[in-house]
């Protein structure tokens, strides 16, 4: 594959994952526990049939590795779960670009991994991001405080970050994404459904009425999402990468604006420009420096 058929890739991929935050607005009655389990159970479907392809050739995973790919599906979860509650009461736009900020955060959870710590750089992007974070979320002014959805979706990005951080961990020890990926899905989606008997109480008809959201959140979202960001990731650098990704809140923001009817004021969309900013701050940073930066090798010795 090319390298610009490979960046096409990483764009499909974040257009899918920005429209995916206006369909996840569009749930009706059904309750985000239920929605969750249901969207990566049907993504733990469509990857099943690859992760067994790829362990009749892939190398056999230890014990460690599995309880490192467990560990990231309840992070999956932590993040999905924050994430849907909080669409509940912010808007597609406003969940879009707070997620951007785990693009932020991934440094840290590296430096508290690795001790390697950020450079002043991704410092000063972090600062620049949270400070768009808060315009975004509050209008720029104390009449219009965030809501508690921001404040969930930004939780959110805390088990993002931990689990991006810790993701090409377990690459490093096995090369097995696709079973990644099935794990990962199984365990979220396990974890919604006994969330959400235990504490949800789903409408008649609520799963069927939102069926479309769950097949578009748990097939293309979940399963040609996934996949299509790990092939493409073998002939596009890291930082190249994350930069395309990033426009997923982009794409949230035109989504949220044509089907949903959202509109930013102007200190929202200057936040949203502060985010943006940050994330390719941050992701530039180790492209452009001389210094060795902590990857997954450098953190590969942890144990589990």
């Amino acid at each position: 594959m090319s390298r610009l058929g490979a960046d096409a890739l990483l764009l499909a991929t974040a257009f899918v994952w920005g429209v995916t935050f206006v369909v996840q607005k569009d749930i009706g009655a059904l309750p985000p526990m239920a929605f969750v389990a249901a969207r990566f159970a049907l993504s733990a479907l469509a990857v099943a049939p690859l992760a067994l392809v790829e362990r009749r050739r892939g190398r056999p995973i230890t014990p460690g590795a599995q309880r490192l790919a467990l560990l990231i599906g309840v992070l999956l979860f932590v993040g999905a779960s924050l994430q849907q509650a909080g669409l509940a009461t912010t808007t597609a736009t406003n969940a879009g670009f707070l997620t951007a900020c785990y693009v932020v955060l991934t440094p840290f959870v590296v430096w508290a991994l690795s001790r390697a710590r950020p450079r002043a750089v991704v410092l000063a992007a972090g600062a620049v991001s949270m400070l768009g974070a808060w315009l975004l979320a509050t209008g720029g002014g104390p009449t219009a405080p965030p809501s508690i959805g921001d404040g969930l979706v930004l939780l959110a990005d805390l088990a993002w970050a931990i689990l991006i951080a810790l993701l090409p961990i377990y690459l490093v020890w096995t090369e097995r994404p696709i079973a990644l990926a099935l794990t990962q899905n199984l365990v979220c989606a396990a974890l919604a459904a006994v969330v959400s008997l235990l504490f949800e109480t789903t409408p008649a008809g609520a799963l069927a009425a939102a069926a479309p959201a769950i097949v578009f959140a748990g097939i293309l979202s979940g399963g040609v999402g996934y996949t299509l960001q790990i092939v493409a990731q073998r002939h596009t650098p890291p930082a190249e990468a994350a930069l395309i990704l990033s426009l997923e809140s982009v794409f949230a923001a035109l989504g949220g604006a044509l089907w949903l009817g959202e509109r930013l004021s102007l200190a929202g969309a200057i936040g949203c420009a502060l985010i943006l900013a940050g994330a390719v701050a941050a992701e530039l940073a180790p492209a452009l420096s001389s210094r060795k930066i902590a990857g997954a090798e450098d953190i590969g010795r942890l144990r589990l």
